[in-house]
């Protein structure tokens, strides 16, 4: 039995892909332009300048709470978070503490137990709330420069539960939340531009060896580690796994590791020390005084739609298309890629009359056309299932090929039929030695071996 149990709570930044910055008129494109260009009076925190809420980024902060099953609050409203930093220019931050835009979510994946068997888990959403982002600081041999083009871009922080036990449930989970992002829209989550940046918290706990009594209760180890900025799934699993075991050896040697913010470095796969980590009270929060509350009536909430996301569109593909599961999964994991399907399997359906396929499951055919890439997605509808209607009736004549030349096989070879017949099983393996000998090996061995047992036992 491991020593410790695991425990994983996560911190999500998503920048979100409004036109203008959270509260100025400041283009929110800031990617690849001149340091300290895109900025103006209220982005630089200049003396004066009074910050107006985007409205968009406002809505677009209620529909992740809303594909996250949260509750949106009716009422809410910003805070100002005070902390010093380079990349701060206010010496605050503008963001949401007690009132923030939604609450108490979750998310449901199916994830696999320590016996590698998949059962369902809910991950619970703590919050979802809006700020603005800071400026980014740009390290040099022996300085340190800030860029400010990036300071007041609308920024969505996810906080879950620490619901994790380890680095697979969390790399699956971010996955799965990065698509729910593309799907709404919100935001490209280019973690490679920074537009979606992982912060989990990590401690351990000791599981105590008695038999009597396990403790597995709900309390927290008394510190956590909160590993910054990372922009990549599979670095994200590597730094979780390396806090364990790092955590792990400090607790063997009766040390209680420090409660702190660590850097990830990328070239030598391990954290680093930043700095010790602040409670909430460090940051002096206080309502904004120059941005009124929001108060959001029902009929506006209800107008903000969420449009079908991959979790509804694999249940659809496999309970009303007829679907693989695993194919279902691969297709919804790219929304262009799941509506160029639904394009192709529309026009199957009002085009059926005169297509002829291999199999009765036209949509497992365009699936697997798809998944395995046998056919171009860049081909329009028609020209898919053009292709698609070809290779089916290629198929469909090596089928009947085949089928003819198996029953000649079985005709030459009655010794080996009337062994299989006495019980010899393996003589299949002759028949289907003979029938890929004919076929001068362009056949599927499983194929042939299924279509000879269906004739031996008919």
């Amino acid at each position: 039995m491991n020593k410790y149990k695991t425990i994983i709570g996560l911190e999500i930044h998503v920048e979100l892909g409004t036109k203008s910055k959270m509260f100025c008129q400041c283009d929110a494109d800031f990617f690849d332009k001149e340091p300290n260009t895109n900025t103006c009076p209220v982005c630089l925190g200049l003396p004066g300048a009074l910050p107006v809420p985007n409205k968009q980024a406002v809505e677009w902060t209620i529909l992740i709470g809303k594909a996250l099953n949260c509750t949106i609050n009716q009422n809410s409203k910003f805070d100002r978070k005070h902390y010093f930093y380079p990349d701060l220019p206010k010496g605050y931050q503008i963001s949401q503490y007690d009132e923030p835009v939604a609450v108490q979510g979750r998310l449901q994946l199916k994830v696999k137990n320590e016996k590698l068997k998949t059962h369902e888990k809910t991950f619970r959403i703590r919050r979802v709330h809006l700020e603005e982002d800071t400026g980014k600081l740009i390290h040099k041999e022996k300085e340190t420069l800030v860029d400010f083009n990036r300071s007041g871009v609308p920024l969505v922080e996810i906080v879950t539960e620490p619901d994790f036990s380890n680095s697979d449930e969390v790399k699956m989970f971010l996955q799965e939340l990065h698509t729910i992002i593309r799907y709404l829209g919100v935001s490209d989550a280019d973690m490679e531009k920074g537009s979606m940046r992982l912060e989990p918290n990590i401690s351990l706990k000791l599981i105590s060896n008695s038999k009597a009594q396990i403790s597995n209760n709900d309390e927290l180890p008394s510190y956590k580690v909160e590993v910054k900025n990372i922009n990549s799934f599979n670095f994200a699993k590597r730094a979780i796994d390396y806090e364990i075991k790092r955590q792990a050896e400090l607790l063997d040697k009766g040390e209680t590791p420090l409660q702190e913010t660590r850097g990830f470095d990328e070239n030598k796969m391990k954290t680093f020390s930043q700095r010790s980590k602040e409670e909430a009270h460090d940051y002096r929060y206080f309502p904004e005084p120059d941005i009124p509350p929001m108060k959001f009536e029902q009929k506006f909430l209800d107008e903000l739609k969420v449009p079908e996301l991959p979790a509804g569109k694999v249940k659809k593909y496999v309970t009303e298309l007829g679907i693989k599961e695993s194919d279902a999964f691969i297709l919804t994991r790219d929304k262009k890629l799941a509506e160029y399907f639904e394009q192709v399997s529309a026009k199957c359906k009002v085009q059926s009359a005169k297509l002829q396929f291999k199999t009765k499951n036209v949509n497992q055919d365009i699936s697997n056309a798809i998944v395995n890439k046998r056919i171009s997605t860049t081909l329009s509808a028609d020209e898919f299932i053009e292709q698609l209607t070809h290779q089916s009736r290629v198929h469909t004549v090596d089928d009947i090929e085949m089928d003819s030349l198996i029953s000649a096989v079985l005709k030459d070879n009655k010794d080996a039929v009337d062994s299989f017949k006495a019980g010899k099983e393996n003589a299949v393996m002759f028949l289907v030695g003979q029938v890929m000998k004919e076929m001068k090996g362009k056949a599927d061995p499983q194929a042939v071996k299924k279509i000879l047992l269906e004739k031996l036992t008919s």
